[in-house]
């Protein structure tokens, strides 16, 4: 897709009530429900796509950049140009910031959200943390996906049992990018970005919300503390995670994708 922003490689797959996937971070689309096809045999559209310097889609146009605002500027693009109805949105870490940016700004426009390992709290992120990111920005600028994984390994801090699975995942999605020049830009910007202004503005957000929680001995990087932040300041939030000891449900690419379908028809029955 064109126009005035990036490029953006996607898909659709399926008939029925859209839902827009939306990834984190250093991700593509194929990470959210990880190849399920759960949402579509349940009769809604699922509809994915790599955002702006992620994937097989472009780097931001001269003079713009990969903030919170850019990001939802492309999502209303892809809702206006394939969404005949008012989407659900799904998205993960970066995706999820995204899709609450959008739905913050445009509540008339969305259906439903799903949130799934939020991490921001609306407030600008540590010097602590901009330097982790700015690690692997200057790895990923020094040696490509090596570069970058060298710093990731260096940084990790999962329990050991998760710490091998982690890497290898890690690097699977980093292979799939094609700008890594782009790709170090996003590391940068988007740290250094934020989706709102305080959780405070989330209880303005009156729409079905399920947030989905990890447990954070396996992914820590998305506080359980802050899901459960999010889920009790949204006026009709609602929580989900994982057992104990479980792989994160933001892992268990069918597993969400039920989960994801079953809240969509709870709204609709409701």
């Amino acid at each position: 897709m064109e126009g005035e922003g990036p490029r953006l490689a996607g898909e659709a797959v399926g008939e029925g009530q859209p839902v827009v996937l939306l990834h984190g971070v250093t991700a593509t689309r194929r990470y959210v429900v990880h190849g399920s096809k759960a949402l579509p045999r349940r009769g809604f559209r699922q509809l994915a796509y790599d955002a702006r310097g992620h994937g097989e889609s472009g780097p931001a146009p001269a003079g713009k950049g990969y903030d919170y605002p850019a990001l939802a500027s492309d999502l209303g693009r892809v809702i206006e140009r394939h969404c005949e109805d008012k989407p659900v949105l799904a998205g993960h870490s970066m995706g999820c910031h995204t899709a609450a940016a959008f739905a913050l700004a445009a509540p008339e426009r969305v259906e439903a959200v799903v949130l799934i390992g939020p991490v921001s709290l609306g407030l600008p992120a540590p010097q602590e943390t901009l330097a982790h990111w700015d690690r692997l920005a200057e790895g990923m600028e020094r040696g490509g996906v090596e570069g970058f994984m060298q710093a990731y390994e260096t940084d990790l801090a999962v329990s050991a049992a998760w710490r091998e699975r982690v890497l290898q995942f890690t690097r699977e999605r980093m292979e799939r990018h094609r700008d890594t020049g782009a790709m170090a830009k996003v590391l940068r910007e988007v740290a250094r970005s934020v989706p709102f202004e305080g959780l405070v503005e989330l209880e303005s957000l009156d729409l079905p919300a399920l947030v989905i929680a990890s447990h954070d001995d396996a992914d820590p990087g998305h506080p359980y503390s802050v899901a459960e932040a999010w889920a009790g300041s949204l006026p009709r939030g609602e929580l989900v995670s994982e057992e104990p000891g479980e792989a994160p449900l933001a892992w268990q690419g069918g597993k969400l994708a039920r989960a994801i379908a079953d809240f969509c028809e709870r709204g609709k029955s409701g």
